[in-house]
């Protein structure tokens, strides 16, 4: 009914003449993308949050298992636990995370880290700095742990 009554007026002004109340045509495409910033940036934000937990964790996890490899096959647990520490930093590295690796890296061996059928228990333990955080202040802890038995079989050194 109200579309006869404008017809006139359409036929007159042509098919987008203002209609009386219309004062607010064109505000779906501000609120559109005020709504769109609002709900990409914070999302986009929680997806890179959560991608540099997760490769934290991968490189984490890989340190462990690879400590525990090496100090299996090591011939001298001194050196071992140097290069534990830098394999630890290169495997941050990887994902983009900077970490000390000595301070990451806790070896403790059961009964010694050189005698056969003992066990080695690698903690790897980091706090990871949220993207782009002023001056990373705001940390994650990220945990890893693995258990690797020494061959029963190894030749003493």
């Amino acid at each position: 009914m109200t579309h006869l009554r404008r017809l006139p007026r359409i036929l007159r002004d042509g098919p987008h003449a203002a209609a009386p109340g219309d004062g607010e045509r064109g505000s779906a495409v501000v609120e559109f993308l005020g709504g769109t910033v609002l709900l990409v940036v914070p999302l986009a934000y929680l997806v890179l949050t959560l991608a540099q937990l997760q490769g934290a964790a991968f490189a984490a996890e890989s340190a462990a298992r690879d400590t525990g490899r090496l100090m299996a096959t090591a011939d001298d647990p001194g050196d071992a636990a140097a290069l534990a520490a830098r394999g630890v930093e290169l495997a941050f590295a990887d994902h983009g995370i900077e970490i000390d690796g000595e301070q990451a890296l806790e070896v403790t061996c059961s009964p010694s880290c050189t005698a056969p059928g003992a066990t080695a228990h690698v903690t790897i333990a980091a706090d990871v700095p949220l993207p782009f955080w002023p001056g990373g202040g705001l940390t994650v802890p990220v945990t890893a742990e693995a258990v690797t038995s020494i061959d029963s079989y190894r030749e003493r050194s």
